[in-house]
């Protein structure tokens, strides 16, 4: 037996029922990089990637039962959240990463879609504002949300031929607002290329990937880029070769995706180490 003790990586999310998105696709990007995941759910869907029909959320006391279970116990060295829609959950969620300082925390501020959609109510995102994103090693927002945290009104229809500077004023307002790195998500852009910006409180670097053409499936990219960065934070890198590895792992992954059923398709597995 192998006395070693190797990093482990933790997601608090919703399912997925379809396999593609939430929980499923975290579990799938810590074993692409060798890692065990733990796992705390706050809510339950029925899913697909044509939509979501049902959603059951966790009690916050299960939800606070779940992380009394795994924190302390396995060497969870990265942990990313998902959507979270009670704000009791929020709350105790916050409590209990709060006392685990050790813990790299990738906090994915899951509130606006890139369409403009609000995902989530005012009490929801004052709850994940106030609580969690003040706990965040790195906050993931697209560049909707970063608008909206930042206190400006998103518009879906402004052009984003300007998405790169736009994201680096975002990044910087968001850092000075919670004081952890930000990585302001360009997946949404519409250049030529696919150009996120990081900003860690002293300088703003820009990661770019092309475009994959005409993909099987990108459903559940989101939460496989903010779990691909909790489990490269796990591995003891910083935050710049974080974003590069995860960006690379996404990448793989979507151009790696196939068909599982007639018009669904599944992110492809991408082993990192």
């Amino acid at each position: 037996m192998n006395g070693a003790i190797s990093p482990c990586c933790l997601t608090i999310a919703g399912s997925d029922s379809g396999g593609n998105a939430g929980v499923q696709a975290d579990l799938r990007a810590f074993h692409a990089y060798g890692l065990h995941g733990c796992t705390v759910f706050a809510a339950l869907t029925a899913q697909n990637p044509h939509g979501v029909s049902a959603i059951h959320a966790v009690p916050a006391d299960f939800v606070a039962a779940q992380l009394d279970a795994v924190l302390g116990v396995y060497d969870i060295r990265g942990m990313k959240t998902g959507m979270l829609s009670d704000p009791a959950a929020i709350e105790v969620i916050a409590d209990r990463l709060a006392a685990h300082p050790e813990i790299a925390k990738v906090i994915d501020p899951v509130m606006i879609a890139t369409s403009g959609a609000r995902l989530v109510t005012d009490e929801t995102m004052a709850a994940i504002e106030k609580t969690l994103l003040p706990l965040a090693t790195i906050m993931t927002p697209n560049l909707p949300e970063a608008e909206v945290l930042c206190g400006f009104a998103s518009d879906p229809s402004a052009s984003r031929a300007a998405d790169s500077s736009r994201a680096r004023e975002l990044a910087s307002r968001l850092h000075e607002k919670f004081g952890c790195a930000v990585l302001v998500k360009g997946g949404h852009g519409t250049g030529a290329t696919a150009v996120d910006v990081l900003f860690d409180g002293k300088s703003c670097e820009e990661f770019s990937m092309p475009w994959i053409e005409n993909p099987v499936s990108t459903h559940g990219t989101g939460c496989s880029l903010a779990a691909a960065l909790a489990a490269e934070f796990a591995l003891g890198r910083g935050a710049s070769a974080a974003v590069r590895g995860a960006k690379a792992y996404v990448h793989d992954a979507i151009a790696g995706s196939y068909l599982v059923g007639k018009d669904c398709g599944v992110l492809g597995f991408a082993p990192r180490r």
